[in-house]
């Protein structure tokens, strides 16, 4: 659906020389996605749980409005990423994956569905049916995808929750971490770790903020 599998090991890095004995990031092929994001202003989110998320799709929607309408910028003006590690992970993932391991992935990340009050079989910040009981004030993961939003989804929290579902469902905790990684929502780019995309970004001039705990 649009998203970008997990990173090789091996894959080919450059390192920016130092102009006068002065300290610069050093640049590797695996996060030059960032660079390939419109937008004169980029701004990089970090979630590690499910209201932090929520909050996150609020506040990028804030950010759009505020610059359409204070400074009439169209949403390709505006790069933003938002890193989804440790326990907002799973809401990478699509509905097809929370229909089939919601039990295990909700125990993990400490999640109802606040209208049955059990485990989501739908990725909740896609549920139109309770999306404006939610954090992210009623708006959804896929309408701020549509505007351009890119996820930098955590490799390590995404190994975790596929042990999780294999101790739980039985299986091959290799061959789940397959399946998660081959059904992201759009614009999900995998990364090492969540923790490693926070600092890429920066150093790639996105300004930052953390969302929640």
């Amino acid at each position: 659906m649009g998203a970008y599998g997990a990173l090789a090991p091996g894959a080919a890095m450059a390192q920016t020389p130092a102009a006068g004995g002065r300290w610069q990031a050093g640049r590797h092929a695996q996060d030059d996605w960032l660079d390939q994001l419109p937008g004169q202003h980029r701004f990089v989110f970090d979630t590690t749980q499910f209201d932090g998320l929520g909050g996150a799709l609020l506040y990028a929607n804030n950010f759009f409005v505020a610059n359409k309408n204070g400074y009439d910028l169209g949403d390709s003006d505006l790069a933003v990423v938002i890193v989804v590690r440790h326990n907002s992970t799973p809401f990478a993932y699509n509905d097809a994956m929370w229909a089939k391991y919601g039990g295990p992935m909700a125990e993990r990340a400490n999640v109802k569905d606040p209208g049955t009050k059990q485990a989501p079989k739908v990725n909740l910040f896609n549920a139109a049916a309770v999306v404006a009981q939610l954090p992210s004030g009623g708006n959804t993961l896929d309408s701020l995808l549509k505007r351009g939003v890119h996820l930098a989804v955590c490799q390590m929290a995404t190994r975790r929750y596929a042990g999780v579902i294999a101790q739980a469902a039985g299986g091959s905790a290799d061959a789940v971490y397959t399946e998660l990684t081959s059904n992201l929502v759009s614009n999900a780019h995998m990364v090492p770790a969540g923790i490693v995309a926070v600092n890429r970004a920066q150093e790639r001039g996105y300004s930052f903020t953390n969302v929640g705990v």
